[in-house]
């Protein structure tokens, strides 16, 4: 029965992530936490497991992503090979902030994220671009940033990528092809970290490895990677202002939750 929740789980943050065309952890983290707060997990880590999940589950969900967008040209792999470098420092430093902080604190932080990504896609806030493409120092230093950033949150780390590729001189199709790549070390080095400091806690779930909750992880990957491809063409469909403002104000209404 429970594995059948995280499959469903997964296929809806799946069609909402190809949907919105944002990364799968900026539904996935909110509802994990509602989740195992409803099955009576220990608060002080249930926020730690439901970001160390999401890592995890992204490192599938972004595979397809990545396989496609090289297939069509789109990727930037030397601006990835060296944002990578900082990507793999700063998700290592992040899992260790993250792991620091008290789980209900842990909460209303990515309550405040989520608000604010709520009011870029609500406005439609998009950087213009006004500067060339960074050397290897820049874009080591900036994937640091946006490396630290996600594995707080457990995000791919597109809502950060995305925006910093566009004002440094990259067409959107190329920001969001190498975003995503960027995604999958993000995951990885976030995922594994996870798992390592979360190894010896005494409060966490049976079936976990570390911060991933192992149930969750199977559910949710696998029917995520599928179902995003489905909110995709459905994206397609309807009009993408009305459904970013829908998300917006959905995003708004799990942030104000949080901070409650």
């Amino acid at each position: 029965m429970e594995l059948l929740l995280y499959l469903l789980l997964g296929a809806a943050a799946g069609v909402l992530a190809g949907l919105f065309g944002v990364g799968g952890g900026m539904i996935i983290v909110p509802v994990l936490v509602l989740s195992f707060s409803a099955q009576g997990f220990d608060p002080l880590v249930l926020t730690h497991l439901a970001v160390g999940t999401s890592l995890a589950t992204i490192v599938f969900t972004s595979v397809n992503s990545v396989v496609e967008h090289h297939r069509k040209g789109a990727v930037r792999w030397p601006v990835f090979a060296w944002m990578t470098l900082g990507i793999v420092l700063g998700a290592g430093l992040g899992s260790l902030t993250a792991a620091s902080i008290q789980g209900p604190m842990l909460q209303r932080i990515i309550g405040v994220f989520a608000i604010c990504v709520s009011i870029q896609m609500a406005l439609d806030l998009r950087p213009k671009a006004s500067s060339t493409v960074p050397g290897k120092v820049g874009l080591g230093a900036a994937g640091g940033l946006i490396g630290w950033a996600s594995a707080i949150f457990g995000i791919g780390g597109g809502s950060l990528s995305v925006p910093f590729l566009v004002w440094r001189s990259l067409s959107m199709q190329q920001a969001v092809a190498t975003s995503a790549a960027c995604g999958l070390p993000i995951a990885a080095v976030g995922a594994l970290s996870f798992m390592w400091l979360g190894r010896d806690n005494a409060g966490l779930p049976a079936w976990s490895l570390g911060y991933v909750y192992l149930p969750a992880l199977a559910g949710v990957a696998g029917t995520s990677m599928f179902f995003a491809r489905f909110g995709a063409r459905l994206a397609h469909r309807l009009s993408p202002r009305v459904l970013k403002r829908l998300f917006a104000l959905l995003l708004f209404g799990v942030g104000l939750n949080f901070l409650i």
